[in-house]
């Protein structure tokens, strides 16, 4: 598989992230919910802090080191794919082009989170609806920006749940009531097949 072709894939993938993320922002209040199926599929538009395993580390002067923190290990994981796929595409033939594809899911999905926490603190105010924020109006500096996410399932609800199986519903009692978006989507997608297709591969 070409480098070419991959850095087109991965720059299409991530256009449509960035897409979508924009228009949601700049469209929908937070907390906002459109149906797309009813019962199972939702736009509904929130913002996580993206925190490193939820870490809130400040200062006095309210610097959140988790973010920064995750900041800096997605980078560094986004330097890590990116010198994998130019390795294993220039000086391996024999590498599958599953995996490159995959690794490609990967690094524009690390990418699409980045630019969340890198820029939109800085390029949007904290209105709601948001709106593009004047010059000096930003309400976050660099790297501490909120991601965008949208994509909901309320696919049934499970009441009684087990204590220790909380981390599997939402506060109204929905399974898998977790909101992602599409980088995220990337990301789980390409981890799940890597591990399930391509294991002989990276055994090697």
């Amino acid at each position: 598989m070409k480098l070419k072709t991959v850095t087109l894939l991965v720059v299409l993938l991530l256009v449509a992230d960035q897409a979508l993320k924009i228009w949601v922002k700049t469209h929908m209040h937070i907390n906002e919910a459109i149906t797309v199926f009813p019962d199972w599929f939702q736009l509904r538009f929130i913002e996580n802090n993206g925190a490193a395993f939820g870490m809130h580390i400040y200062t006095g002067t309210g610097f959140d080191w988790g973010k920064l923190l995750l900041g800096i290990f997605r980078i560094a994981m986004v330097c890590a794919v990116g010198w994998l796929i130019h390795h294993w595409t220039v000086k391996r033939s024999d590498t599958p082009k599953g995996v490159i594809v995959g690794l490609a899911l990967i690094l524009a999905g690390a990418l699409g989170n980045i630019l969340d926490s890198a820029f939109y603190g800085l390029i949007f105010s904290e209105s709601t609806p948001y709106t593009v924020a004047e010059f000096g109006g930003h309400y976050a500096g660099f790297m501490m920006g909120k991601v965008v996410d949208m994509f909901y399932f309320p696919l049934f609800q499970w009441d009684g749940v087990p204590r220790f199986l909380r981390f599997l519903v939402d506060s109204n009692n929905y399974f898998f009531g977790a909101i992602f978006n599409l980088a995220d989507a990337y990301i789980s997608v390409a981890v799940v097949y890597l591990l399930l297709f391509q294991y002989r591969f990276f055994n090697r």
